[in-house]
């Protein structure tokens, strides 16, 4: 009989815990009878009643296993960490805690999976959320897919499920900030999207705020495209192009009007400004790509400390 891995973060979740863990518990007492169930919920250290909350079903449900961090790492390292605890033939990578991304797409990734694809991810077609985060979302997802080198459609979250060989793959990425979504298709192997609708948060609040927000955004970019880099090192080129333009109007013009503009000097000083701010933005640029290219190299460091494992 196969394993499937269920992966959920959570922190602070007192008031989904139970129902996210019923919800997966359901789907495998039904349409995924014929699987064994691995459901590993990773804590960021909560301050509420989770950990409680997780201990009592742990104690009740030998399929349910528990990942107690010693601190808050926040949800992707955490997320990561779980993943590569998981010791199913396939691995869902995200079931949020919440329940926004659907229970119910788990068994048709589960046949797109045993059909070959060794990875199944789904794609947020429609998202319950305001105007002007989802306006944000789509245009951050269009500019990380669309700069990356890699092919795949934008709205492609963590909620995957992929084969066992994807999950190895991925252990041989070693980076202490994992961005998952991304992670996998570097990876390769056979890939199929299913559209989906992301709901909006039942109870609670959450706890990715607009900073943990922005970070983990930062870090998809610099991760996977050098795009924000190389733009710095084109500004700088073109400023440095625009000076010296400059430079010519400004001989043209204090030749035809001597002495009348402005004072001697002015217009060099002015210039040269400009010149050499463009050549030391030209000149950070190149140098941040190597930097980059070392800092991927020299990152070694767990993703987290934890504190304590149940059911393991």
């Amino acid at each position: 009989m196969k394993t499937i891995s269920i992966v959920t973060p959570c922190f602070n979740e007192e008031l989904n815990i139970r129902e996210c863990h019923a919800a997966i518990e359901a789907l495998f007492d039904r349409e995924l009878s014929g699987y064994r169930r691995e459901h590993i919920f990773c804590d960021n250290a909560s301050s509420d009643n989770t950990v409680e909350i997780l201990r009592e079903i742990a104690a009740a449900d030998a399929c349910v296993k528990v990942i107690l961090n010693a601190r808050n790492f926040g949800p992707l390292r955490s997320n990561y960490n779980g993943v590569m605890a998981a010791g199913g033939d396939a691995v869902l990578l995200l079931m949020p805690a919440d329940l926004q991304d659907p229970p119910e797409l788990v068994p048709r990734f589960v046949r797109l999976w045993e059909a070959g694809n060794e990875i199944v991810y789904g794609i947020r077609k429609i998202r319950e959320e305001g105007v002007v985060m989802r306006t944000l979302r789509g245009l951050y997802y269009r500019l990380l897919t669309g700069l990356s080198e890699l092919s795949l459609p934008p709205g492609v979250g963590d909620f995957q499920l992929v084969d066992r060989k994807v999950v190895d793959a991925m252990r041989a990425i070693e980076d202490v900030y994992p961005f998952m979504r991304m992670m996998t298709f570097e990876c390769g192997f056979r890939a199929v999207g299913v559209p989906y609708k992301w709901v909006e948060r039942r109870r609670g609040v959450s706890k990715n705020t607009l900073l943990r927000l922005v970070d983990q955004g930062m870090n998809g970019l610099v991760t996977f495209t050098p795009a924000p880099l190389r733009l710095v090192l084109f500004t700088g080129f073109v400023i440095a192009g625009l000076s010296l333009a400059y430079a010519f109007v400004s001989l043209v013009l204090g030749l035809v009007y001597f002495r009348s503009l402005a004072p001697p000097g002015v217009m060099t000083i002015i210039v040269a400004v400009f010149f050499f701010g463009g050549v030391q933005l030209f000149s950070i640029g190149v140098l941040a790509e190597y930097v980059l290219a070392i800092h991927g190299q020299v990152r070694r460091k767990p993703v987290v400390f934890e504190r304590e494992r149940i059911n393991f």
